[in-house]
C-alpha cells in the first residue's frame, strides 16, 4: 500500500536545500536518505575531522556523494544565518531559540528534527514511551510483546536503529515503538497514537530552562492527540497522574499500588495494578488477569511497573498470554543490572544506564529486595539532579563505594548525610577534567581509572557478594554515551 505522505514529501524535497546539524547516529542515515531523494545537503557539526567517530561518519558520507557541503568546527553555525535553506534538521540537544536557528526561521526555513519528520510520515501506529526512568525497559517490553503476538515491529528512537531512511518499508499494519527523550520531544507537535509517560523526576536540568519545561516536553508525546489516541500514565507519580486532566484521548493509569490507580473513581479510565501477587488490568470493574509478580524474570518493583505500563499499551492488540510469556522469558536489556559473570564467588553487574540518582536509587532498591550486599563502583556527570535518599539506598546494599566521576563530591556528601551511624568505606579515584576516552592522548587515563576501580572492587568483594557498576551520572564527563561506558566495563570484567 502506498504511503501517500511519503510520496508527497519526495516530490517536495527533490532539489531543495537542507542543512543537517549534527553528524551522528541518527543524522548520518538522514543525510544519506536526503541525498537519495535528490536533496542538496549541508552537513554541520561542532567537531572536526580530528574527532575519530566523526571522521568515520564523514568518510562514509563522502563515499555516498561528493556534493555534500561541510561546515565543521567551532564556527559551524555561522553560515546558517547567511544562506537560505528550505529545511533545517537540528540535533536534539540544540535549542530552537539558538540565534542561528531563529535567523533561519525568520528567513522562511522549516525547522524540524529527524524524529518529528519520521512521526509525520509514518503510516503505522506509533507507540511512544518517555519518562525520567524506565523508558528503555518499557519500550523493549512493548516491542517484545507485540512481536510475540505476531506483529512486525519497528524499534527506534533512543534505542534500535534510526527509522526515517526505512520509511518506505513500513506498512500500515506494522507497529512502531519509539523511546523518546525530553531532547527529542522539546518543540514536538506530532503526537504518538499510544503514549506512555513512565514517571517524572528532576532530570536533564543542565539542558532545560527549568523543571516545568522538562515536564512539558514529556507531555508533547500526547498533547495533540485526538479522541482515539491513548495515553498511559503512572498513577503513583503525582506529576504524571495529573496529566490525565489535559489528555484529549483515552487515559489508562498504572501503578503497582492499587490505591494509587483508584484515586479517581471515573469509569473513563482503564487501570493496571497488582492485587494478591498478580498483575491485573481493570476496565470499569471487568478485571483481566495477566500474570503473577513472581513470574517476572527481571527483578525490582520498578520492573513490575514497567510491565504494567507496557501491558496497558499493548493489551488492546494482544492476548494476556503474550504479556505473560514475555514476563517469564525477557532477561532484561544491556546496561540495566546486567549480569556479566561470576568470578571467585563474586557476581559482577553492569548498570551503566543509571545516569541519574533516581535510576541508581531504583537499582539499589531492586538489589536490596534480593538481599544483595557488596561493592559499588559509581560516578559520572551530574545533570543538576536531586540526590536525596540515594545515600540511604546505597548503604542498604553497599558499604564499600568506589567513586570516579565529576559528581564524586555530590555522591560522597549524600552518603555521609544519610549514613545515620552506619559504617562504610569510600575509595576516590581522582577525576581529571578533559580525560576523554575518545581521544588517544587521554584514553589511557580513563582506562586506567576503571582498571583501578575494578582492582579495588576485586580486593574488597567477598565470595557471595556482588560488585555493581551503577553510575549515578551521565557518561559525558569521559565517554561518548552510557553504552560506551558499559561496554568497556563489561569487556574489562570478562578479561579478568
Amino acid at each position: 500500500m502506498a504511503n501517500y505522505k511519503f510520496e508527497e514529501f519526495k516530490e517536495y524535497i527533490k532539489g531543495k536545500k537542507a542543512a543537517v546539524i549534527g553528524i551522528g547516529i541518527s543524522n548520518t542515515p538522514l543525510i544519506k536518505w536526503l541525498i537519495s531523494l535528490g536533496c542538496q545537503v549541508t552537513a554541520c557539526d561542532k567537531n572536526t575531522e580530528d574527532d575519530p567517530v566523526l571522521s568515520k561518519n564523514i568518510s562514509a558520507l563522502k563515499q555516498i556523494s561528493s556534493d555534500i557541503k561541510w561546515s565543521l568546527g567551532e564556527s559551524y553555525l555561522t553560515h546558517l544565518s547567511e544562506e537560505y535553506y528550505d529545511i533545517v534538521f537540528k540535533t536534539p540537544k540544540m535549542r530552537f531559540e539558538t540565534p542561528e536557528l531563529k535567523a533561519l526561521k525568520d528567513m522562511g526555513s522549516i525547522l524540524t528534527t529527524e524524529m518529528e519528520l519520521f512521526m509525520n510520515l509514518c503510516p503505522a501506529e506509533i507507540f511512544a514511551i518517555t519518562g525520567s526512568d524506565g523508558k528503555t525497559t518499557t519500550t523493549t517490553l512493548t516491542s517484545e510483546i507485540l512481536k510475540h503476538a505476531g506483529y512486525k515491529v519497528w524499534l527506534g528512537g533512543n534505542i534500535g536503529t534510526p527509522l526515517l531512511d526505512r520509511i518506505a518499508e513500513i506498512e500500515p499494519d506494522d507497529k512502531v515503538v519509539l523511546e523518546l527523550s525530553s531532547f527529542q520531544l522539546l518543540g514536538m507537535n506530532t503526537p504518538a497514537d499510544v503514549a506512555i509517560v513512565t514517571n517524572i523526576t528532576p532530570n536533564h536540568l543542565d539542558f532545560h530552562k527549568d523543571y516545568d519545561e522538562y515536564i512539558q516536553a514529556k507531555v508533547n508525546t500526547f498533547r495533540n492527540q485526538g479522541p482515539v489516541g491513548k495515553v498511559i500514565l503512572n498513577a503513583g507519580c503525582d506529576l504524571t497522574y495529573d496529566m490525565k486532566d489535559i489528555a484529549r484521548g483515552r487515559v489508562k493509569l498504572f501503578s503497582a499500588n492499587k490505591e494509587s490507580v483508584m484515586r479517581t473513581d471515573s469509569p473513563l479510565y482503564a487501570r493496571a495494578y497488582t492485587e494478591n501477587g498478580r498483575l491485573v488490568y481493570d476496565v470499569n470493574g471487568e478485571v483481566t488477569d495477566i500474570c503473577g509478580i513472581d513470574e517476572i524474570f527481571i527483578p525490582g518493583l520498578h520492573n513490575v511497573e514497567n510491565f504494567l505500563a507496557a501491558a496497558c499499551a499493548v493489551i488492546d492488540y494482544v492476548k494476556p498470554e503474550d504479556i505473560a510469556y514475555v514476563a517469564r522469558n525477557f532477561k532484561g536489556v544491556p546496561h540495566r543490572i546486567e549480569f556479566i559473570r561470576e568470578l571467585e564467588g563474586v557476581r559482577w553487574y553492569n548498570s551503566s544506564i543509571d545516569t541519574s540518582p533516581n535510576r541508581s536509587l531504583n537499582t539499589m532498591n531492586a538489589l536490596a529486595a534480593r538481599n544483595e550486599k557488596g561493592v559499588l563502583i559509581c560516578g559520572g556527570a551530574d545533570k543538576k539532579c536531586i540526590y536525596t535518599n540515594l545515600g540511604d539506598a546505597i548503604l542498604n546494599v553497599c558499604d564499600r563505594i568506589i567513586i570516579y566521576g565529576s559528581n564524586g563530591d555530590l555522591v560522597t556528601d549524600i552518603i555521609a548525610k544519610e549514613a545515620n551511624g552506619r559504617k562504610y568505606e569510600i575509595y576516590r579515584i581522582p577525576d581529571k577534567e578533559g580525560d576523554v576516552y575518545e581521544f588517544p592522548e587521554t584514553r589511557e587515563n580513563v582506562v586506567n581509572a576503571y582498571k583501578e576501580a575494578i582492582e579495588k572492587a576485586r580486593e574488597w568483594a567477598k565470595p557471595g557478594e556482588i560488585v555493581i557498576m551503577s553510575s549515578i551520572g551521565t557518561s559525558y564527563d569521559h565517554f561518548r554515551h552510557f553504552e560506551h561506558r558499559g561496554d568497556m566495563f563489561r569487556s574489562m570484567i570478562n578479561e579478568l
